[in-house]
């Protein structure tokens, strides 16, 4: 049959990036807790096109992708992006995966368990000679009591909650779970999907004891995962819905 994109086009100009965007697919990932998870990502995948074709083949794509669904632990990931390279003949791939991920989590005086979503991602690139780049994205809600209001308030401090977002350039095996305890253990609390009454005095209690700043929100974190000594580089983003302001707060730090 006629395949009009490996006709030859005479306009000069390289495309840096062509490829699906918006696909939603079943993908099976790694689980700490048990073994591995299903859930369902929004896919993104690129790769380059030379400035002499037409036009690349999207079908590919989706065929790579398939065959990896099933396993997309991270160093899966990059052996997916090397495929698309490879089946395309293209000298870049690129790929951005964004899921719900699930912890069980139990509330801490009642012990009550309910799942927790967290917002997460994979990004990533290969090129020739054995170029790479990965990043894995956690976005976590938190608690923050600002210090500043409990200084000055003769009843209680204002909170809200927060999401901090941490990004890490792969290194060593890690797990999605353990970023997520030490962003929580960052913030005046961790958040929940059930809490019963004894649960919710005890998160106020603790939280109002443990006051943060979205300064320092980053910090502590900056500085456990810089103490982990595992990632060449990573960043944190947090920003707090304040409860009494028409705005949030903001902090952003990387390393290195």
């Amino acid at each position: 049959m006629l395949d009009i994109q490996n006709m030859r086009d005479d306009r000069n100009v390289p495309i840096r990036k062509v490829g699906v965007k918006g696909l939603r697919y079943p993908i099976v990932l790694l689980d700490k807790a048990n073994t591995v998870q299903h859930t369902t990502a929004l896919v993104n995948l690129y790769a380059d096109l030379p400035h002499d074709f037409k036009g690349t083949h999207m079908s590919r794509f989706i065929e790579v992708f398939d065959a990896h669904r099933r396993d997309l632990s991270m160093p899966r990931f990059l052996r997916m992006l090397e495929e698309i390279r490879s089946s395309l003949d293209a000298e870049n791939a690129y790929a951005d995966i964004h899921f719900p991920y699930f912890i069980e989590k139990r509330a801490p005086v009642s012990g009550q368990a309910a799942m927790m979503s967290y917002d997460c991602g994979y990004s990533g690139m290969v090129g020739p000679e054995g170029k790479k780049d990965f990043e894995v994205l956690v976005s976590v809600p938190i608690q923050t009591v600002c210090p500043c209001s409990k200084a000055i308030s003769d009843r209680g401090a204002h909170n809200q909650r927060g999401v901090v977002t941490l990004k890490v350039a792969l290194g060593p095996f890690f797990w999605i779970e353990d970023l997520v305890a030490l962003v929580e253990a960052s913030a005046s609390s961790g958040v929940y999907t059930l809490l019963k009454r004894e649960d919710e005095k005890f998160v106020t209690e603790a939280a109002f004891d443990n006051p943060r700043f979205v300064e320092d929100l980053v910090r502590e974190v900056y500085v456990g995962v810089a103490a982990l000594g595992k990632f060449p580089s990573f960043s944190v983003e947090a920003e707090n819905f304040e409860s009494i302001h028409n705005h949030s707060a903001y902090a952003f730090v990387e390393y290195p």
